[in-house]
């Protein structure tokens, strides 16, 4: 691989000195080179478990230090998207996943809006059917798992635990996903809500949250329904979240674009 670089990237600092003007709020300069990165290993249609360039090559090739480049790294292996092999090198990361696999790795960028968007919209679809079927085949196991989800959910809000909250979230949706009995949609929906947890990472810092609130409230109808049921409820229950949690992502954006 040679060493032209593939864009100017240099790191924030840099910019600053340069006296460079940025369009839209600050962001740290380790969180742009995460992202060339990920595009760097799209241009160069690098497989799971490819070897990639060194620290050294990948500062060279994106026109910042070694050091942002070092933090990138750490970035992208805390979500599973390179891994890092004490005295051999850095690998793109192996992914069994549907939508881990080499296509969708190098499809999807988190900090590309238009990604973000058609990723709610694959969501969509995805969790209303699961919470269609769930309504109709959910055993009383998986129901008490999926009540508990939501309360672990709420407790989280209303502590102001951010983390538990979270949790709460995912093993709420990924409960209902088991109660489709489709490992298909289980699969499918655990690889989207990875995905999405990148977005809010890289692309947004983990600071979309205005919607918590009434997410608990979303969560509480969409259990009731398939506790009762009614499938077209529980389906247009989790369409209505799933809306309402995307139009929370237009708001962070449009906030951090506009101010």
């Amino acid at each position: 691989m040679d060493g032209t670089p593939v864009r100017a990237a240099g790191d924030a600092p840099a910019q600053e000195r340069d006296g460079a003007q940025r369009t839209g709020p600050y962001r740290p300069g380790y969180e742009l080179v995460a992202e060339q990165i990920l595009q760097l290993i799209a241009e160069l249609r690098l497989q799971p478990g490819d070897r990639m360039p060194t620290e050294n090559d990948l500062a060279a090739r994106l026109g910042t230090s070694r050091t942002v480049v070092r933090e990138a790294i750490k970035i992208l292996s805390a979500i599973g998207r390179v891994r890092a092999q004490k005295g051999r090198g850095l690998y793109v990361a192996d992914d069994e996943g549907m939508l881990g696999s080499s296509r969708w790795e190098g499809f999807f960028l988190p900090t590309d809006l238009d990604h973000v968007y058609m990723l709610f919209e694959f969501r969509r679809v995805q969790e209303t059917a699961a919470s269609r079927l769930a309504a109709t085949r959910a055993t009383p196991t998986e129901l008490r798992a999926i009540e508990a989800a939501a309360e672990t959910c709420r407790q989280g809000h209303v502590t102001g635990q951010a983390a538990l909250f979270d949790q709460g979230d995912d093993d709420f949706h990924l409960g209902i996903a088991t109660a489709s009995h489709n490992p298909f949609l289980l699969a499918a929906v655990r690889e989207a809500r990875r995905l999405q947890h990148q977005s809010s990472t890289i692309g947004l810092r983990g600071t979309v949250g205005g919607h918590a609130e009434e997410a608990v409230q979303e969560h509480t109808a969409i259990y009731q329904a398939i506790r009762d049921g009614d499938p077209d409820g529980a389906a247009h229950a989790a369409a209505v979240h799933l809306d309402n949690t995307l139009e929370d992502y237009r708001r962070e954006i449009q906030r951090r674009v506009f101010g």
